[in-house]
């Protein structure tokens, strides 16, 4: 288990606990009060950290290297009914936008998702979670299958971006995002979405269009990073605990201002502390979503989509 610097009281008792049972195993010493002591001190110090953990510390369990991604997501969610697709018939296949048919509670979804990758190669093959235009394409494609056969949507956010390279400019990464989130406002098919890990910037919007979006208690929202925002006003990447707070990126602050319908509990430590409970917790806002949905009609549907989104922010005319 990697610990992050705010982490490091628990790793201390956590040592202490190994010693502890350690000497109890191979001695006649009997420890188990001192254990129960440290087990007890343990409890209240995560308890204590996780309470009140700050915007940056967030985003830190957000990019937590142990944290499930979009694929942990899919297969714990769908079992082995997943039947990925390929490919925007257009350029190529992105391997950082992955999406597909699956099965979730017997249910048929068109599962959609950022995947970012677990060590040095598969973070290459991935792009670090940050797709191309022709990504937005395949998502896009999948998503118009999905409304001409009637089966809803699930998108997986979970992306430090679009990927920002000459090549995706060139190829019309902003065209694809804005046509995305333009088509996803009229698909006439429900769309429930997920922020699993991060959703930054117009990566994230570009699946992020649904009558249901969920964030997972540790994960943040936003139109840009913290670095990028810290080293934008402030010249320097040092200020990144601040531009987080200024930022309001958290769950709670995207809840409080109506950006999103719901926050998703992760278990004390975060989603990688206990995925199967994280998993069961996904599935069951999924198909709470779906159950509200399922019974509207087509024009309804988008109606209220329309609507949702037409109401967020504050304007004058």
């Amino acid at each position: 288990m990697e610990y992050l610097d705010f982490e490091l009281p628990i790793k201390e008792l956590e040592e202490q606990l190994d010693k502890c049972t350690i000497i109890g195993q191979e001695s006649n010493v009997d420890v188990t009060e001192t254990c129960k002591q440290i087990e007890k001190k343990l409890i209240d110090t995560k308890k204590s950290i996780y309470k009140n953990l700050t915007a940056w510390q967030r985003v830190q369990l957000s990019r937590h290297p142990s944290r499930p991604y979009t694929m942990d997501h899919i297969r714990a969610l769908t079992g082995n009914t997943f039947l990925e697709l390929f490919g925007d018939r257009a350029f190529k296949d992105d391997k950082a936008m992955v999406g597909g048919l699956a099965k979730i509670g017997g249910q048929s979804f068109m599962i959609i998702g950022q995947q970012k990758g677990f060590n040095t190669k598969t973070r290459q093959y991935r792009n670090f979670g940050m797709a191309n235009p022709e990504g937005y394409r395949k998502a896009l494609r999948l998503m118009k299958m999905a409304e001409k056969f009637g089966i809803p949507v699930v998108t997986l956010v979970d992306t430090p971006g679009a990927y920002p390279g000459l090549e995706a400019e060139e190829r019309g990464q902003g065209e694809a995002i804005a046509r995305n989130i333009f088509e996803m406002c009229r698909l006439k098919t429900p769309i429930i979405t997920v922020i699993v890990g991060e959703g930054a910037s117009g990566g994230a919007l570009g699946i992020g269009v649904g009558d249901r979006v969920y964030m997972l208690e540790n994960t943040w929202y936003s139109v840009i990073s913290p670095e990028s925002c810290s080293s934008i006003l402030w010249r320097s990447w040092e200020y990144k605990e601040q531009a987080a707070e200024a930022l309001k990126l958290t769950s709670f602050d995207m809840k409080k201002q109506k950006l999103i319908d719901d926050i998703i509990p992760e278990p004390l430590g975060g989603a990688h502390y206990d995925r199967e409970t994280t998993f069961k917790s996904v599935e069951e806002y999924i198909m709470k979503a779906y159950n509200e949905l399922k019974d509207l009609s087509t024009a309804e549907l988008v109606a209220q989509r329309m609507d949702k989104y037409s109401k967020m922010g504050e304007f004058k005319e």
